[in-house]
C-alpha cells in the first residue's frame, strides 16, 4: 500500500531507500500550526496590535525570525527579537501544556518505524523545551534523538539541521551518508533544507497543497495511510 503522490520527475540522490528517517515536527507529526499562530497574536495582542488572519498564511511554517520580521514590519512593535522570540514561545508553551494533537497517521508511523527498528530523528527549529514537551505526545521512545533549532548556528531551510541529526545518527550507523537518509517535511523551508542536505525529501500536504511542495522528491497527501512498506515503496 503507498499514498504517494509524485508531483516532481526530481532525481533521488543514490543510496539505501530507508537506512534512516528524519521527521520535521510542527505540521508534520503534530498539528501546532495553529498554536503558534494564536501565541504570535496573544502576544501582538497585548502590545496593542491585532494581527490581520491575512499574515497568517505568511508565517506558516517558518523559522521564527521570518515570522517575528515580518509581523514587526506590519505592526511596528518595538521590541527586539529575542525580547519577542521569548514572549511568543512562553506563550507558545501554556497553550501546549496539557498536550498537542498529532497529525493522523503520526502515532502509528512513529510505531511501524520503531517495530522495524528504523532509526528516526526528530528535527525542528522549534526551542528545546518546546520539543522536550511535545515528545510527551509523540512518545520520546520513538526517536534515537532530536534536534532543536535553538541548538543551531543555522536552521531551516540551511541544511545544518538535518546534517546534525545525520552526523549523531552516525554514532549508531557509521557509514551512513545523506543519501540514505528520508526526510519528511511539511513546509516548504523544511524541504529546502533536506534538498541542500542532499537527502531524499518527501512532502507532506500537511499545511501546504501539494502544488506547493513540488521540490521534493516524492508528495503524500498526509501520513495516514503511509507504513513502513509504503515509505520503502516511495523511493523503491
Amino acid at each position: 500500500m503507498t499514498s504517494s503522490v509524485p508531483v516532481v520527475e526530481t532525481p533521488c540522490p543514490e543510496g539505501s531507500a530507508l537506512a534512516a528517517v528524519l521527521l520535521d515536527m510542527d505540521g508534520t507529526l503534530v498539528d501546532t500550526e495553529g498554536y503558534w499562530w494564536a501565541a504570535e497574536s496573544d502576544v501582538f495582542a497585548d502590545l496593542g496590535h491585532a494581527l490581520d488572519d491575512e499574515h497568517r498564511h505568511i508565517v506558516l511554517g517558518g523559522p521564527m525570525t521570518r515570522s517575528v520580521s515580518h509581523l514587526v514590519s506590519v505592526t511596528g512593535v518595538s521590541l527586539g527579537f529575542p525580547e519577542l522570540s521569548a514572549l511568543i514561545n512562553a506563550r507558545f508553551v501554556e497553550l501546549i501544556g496539557h498536550g498537542v494533537p498529532l497529525m493522523p497517521g503520526a502515532r502509528r508511523l512513529l510505531a511501524e518505524l520503531a517495530a522495524h527498528r528504523i532509526p528516526t530523528a526528530l528535527v525542528s527549529a522549534s526551542h528545546r523545551h518546546i520539543i522536550d514537551t511535545v515528545l510527551h505526545s509523540l512518545g520520546p521512545e520513538n526517536f534515537a534523538l532530536s534536534v532543536a533549532g535553538d541548538e543551531l548556528a543555522r536552521t531551516k531551510p540551511h541544511p545544518e539541521p538535518y546534517l546534525t541529526a545525520m552526523a549523531r545518527l552516525q554514532e549508531r550507523l557509521p557509514d551512513l551518508t545523506p543519501a540514505d537518509c528520508v526526510v519528511f517535511e511539511d513546509s516548504v523551508p523544511g524541504i529546502a533544507a533536506g534538498l541542500a542536505a542532499g537527502m531524499k525529501v518527501v512532502g507532506v500536504a500537511h499545511t501546504y497543497p501539494p502544488a506547493k511542495l513540488q521540490s521534493a522528491h516524492r508528495v503524500v497527501p498526509a501520513l495516514k495511510s503511509l507504513d513502513a512498506a509504503a515509505v520503502r515503496g516511495l523511493f523503491a
